[in-house]
């Protein structure tokens, strides 16, 4: 017997924008920049945060595309071209985010520990059963929506940021909300047999996990880069969390969003964020072009 509706996923029908268009940019960013230590305001614990952020997107977004292609089959024809833009966003995102880690590790920083963490932990998820992965790229790619979405609407967090870079992270964050439905539609789509019950369940518990591995892995991963500059101790461990929770406090305005989404009923598109993403278009960053 199914649960009561209270723990109400929608089944088959879903609040994603009927007008909703996922645009692929394919932009580069950050070909011709010089390579500096603190390249975000001359800060190194924001700079830390975004280069450990960076450091995870390569094998992690390829799990991501991996886990939602493994769902498409009987796919509306909507969700399945929405897919297939979500895929081909993912695949740029990951080509400049190589770029970036490369100029992170020629101004001197050793991020291959980062790299050498996830690919530890996607090794664990190769024998478990493919909805897992779902789940747990669904609850990912909703802490990838909120932090573009805090990202783009408070422009100070990469005020002062060297070159194109603050073009390159708020062109990701623009499309992580552009795209920020369609792990979760596919989710609805493979679970459609399953109790409303089970499926607020398993996406809750799921999210719980990745969100104190997300944390706890990042605090490490900024500590570990503060380290190879030097800076250690007990005051600076304050001043990550500082960071994170009060000013400019990531963690701490994502908060209301990230509790949204174990309510019932919930959906990424609840809450309609384009408005956000309307000054990201073409043209508005002459920098970062591909080169002839």
């Amino acid at each position: 017997m199914n649960a009561p509706a209270s723990f109400g996923d929608q089944r088959t029908k879903t609040p994603t924008p009927a007008d909703l268009e996922i645009v692929v940019r394919d932009r580069r960013f950050a070909r011709s920049a010089e390579p500096r230590r603190w390249w975000l305001n001359n800060d190194p614990i924001a700079t830390a945060w975004f280069n450990a952020l960076s450091a995870t997107f390569p094998r992690g977004e390829a799990f991501f595309i991996e886990s939602v292609k493994a769902h498409r089959d009987g796919a509306s024809a909507k969700l399945e071209a929405e897919i297939r833009a979500f895929v081909k966003q993912e695949i740029n995102h990951t080509r400049e985010h190589i770029v970036f880690n490369k100029l992170a590790e020629a101004s001197g920083y050793d991020v291959s520990f980062i790299d050498k963490r996830v690919a530890e932990m996607l090794a664990l998820t190769k024998d478990r059963p493919v909805i897992l992965n779902l789940a747990a790229t669904m609850a990912l790619e909703h802490f990838t929506a909120m932090l573009g979405h805090e990202l783009l609407k408070n422009p100070a967090h990469l005020l002062g940021a060297d070159g194109d870079l603050g073009d390159l992270w708020r062109w990701h964050a623009a499309e992580e909300i552009e795209h920020k439905g369609v792990a979760y539609d596919t989710w609805l789509h493979a679970t459609r047999d399953w109790s409303r019950f089970r499926r607020w369940r398993v996406k809750s518990i799921m999210m719980l996990i990745v969100s104190k591995n997300f944390i706890l892995n990042r605090v490490e991963d900024i500590a570990a880069l503060l380290e190879q500059d030097g800076l250690t101790g007990w005051k600076w461990k304050t001043r990550i969390w500082a960071y994170l929770l009060v000013k400019p406090g990531f963690l701490r305005k994502i908060a209301g969003q990230w509790l949204a989404y174990f309510l019932p009923g919930f959906h990424p598109w609840n809450h309609d964020d384009r408005a956000l993403i309307a000054n990201v278009v073409e043209g508005d960053f002459p920098d970062a072009v591909a080169p002839a």
